[in-house]
């Protein structure tokens, strides 16, 4: 689990039919992202590109509602402050908070606001047993669509880590891919279920727009940002080898990789790492 890596706090809240995740760092957590799917819902991840000014990261949110989903910020930051978490300002701190959303939204159905990232936050800080599957961010998820999405199957959220000498790498994904999830031998593990000959991205009938794996990488290891950014490379790496097709232009695929700075490990171990936990979190979220 990425809770296994020391001092990170992980919760859910969730809904009917979509929630919210928050992973909690460590004051002073380096952090970096990548995006590369075609359709993002993001907020504070400009920030955390090579060479901006920002370098530490408070919490990292996955939510599910779409862009309206991104609301749920607004609450965990006004907790985050009140706890004296943040960049500091002559004003007081200013909390960076990394959040993405899935798109999951049904008819009159919840979408994920303030109230609800601040009742994650507060799953995550009072210890409550975290949980993977069809929990938080990844209640309302789905994969599979790429053949249509009368074809999807249920998607959900995932968690592994593992450790490299000193260092625990830790990841989680939250799976709502227009693709299908692959097991390490190549055959499917979950995914379409058309039948054989289907055509994918058909032009003759509607295509399931609103697809993302969003991917959070945390390491106790001393990283600077641009060696998170590099880790953050590698994730996705980990992402195409677990989801096909994946960084389509329907998808918002994206990994924000971040370092809470412990313990000394090899860069390159590292990245060989989360190549390997990130797929096997997405695996474990529909397994």
């Amino acid at each position: 689990m990425i809770t296994d890596v020391p001092g990170v706090l992980a919760g859910h809240w969730t809904g009917d039919a979509t929630g919210v995740t928050v992973v909690l760092l460590p004051p002073e957590t380096c952090g970096a992202a990548e995006i590369r799917g075609g359709a993002p819902a993001e907020r504070e991840l400009a920030v955390l590109e090579p060479g901006r000014t920002v370098e530490h990261v408070d919490a990292v949110v996955f939510t599910g509602g779409s862009a309206f989903g991104l609301a749920t910020a607004d609450g965990i930051a006004d907790e985050l402050a009140r706890q004296g978490r943040g960049f500091p300002t002559r004003v007081g701190p200013v909390p960076i908070v990394a959040t993405a959303a899935i798109f999951d939204l049904v008819e009159n159905g919840v979408r994920p606001g303030p109230d609800e990232g601040v009742a994650a936050l507060h799953a995550a800080q009072c210890g409550e047993p975290f949980t993977i599957g069809r929990v938080g961010a990844g209640r309302g998820a789905t994969i599979g669509k790429w053949r249509g999405p009368e074809h999807a199957v249920p998607g959900g959220l995932g968690s592994a880590s593992t450790r490299v000498g000193d260092a625990t790498v830790g990841a989680l994904a939250v799976v709502n891919a227009v693709g299908d999830v692959i097991a390490s031998d190549g055959s499917m593990l979950a995914g379409s279920q058309a039948p054989p000959g289907t055509e994918a991205f058909s032009e003759t009938r509607p295509f399931e727009a609103g697809n993302t794996t969003l991917v959070a990488v945390v390491t106790d290891a001393r990283l600077s940002k641009g060696e998170c950014h590099l880790v953050a490379q590698s994730g996705h790496l980990g992402m195409a080898h677990a989801i096909h097709p994946s960084h389509t232009r329907h998808d918002g695929d994206l990994v924000i990789a971040c370092a809470t700075g412990a313990v000394d490990a090899h860069l390159d171990r590292l990245r060989v790492a989360a190549t390997e936990v990130v797929a096997d979190a997405i695996r474990a979220a529909v397994s």
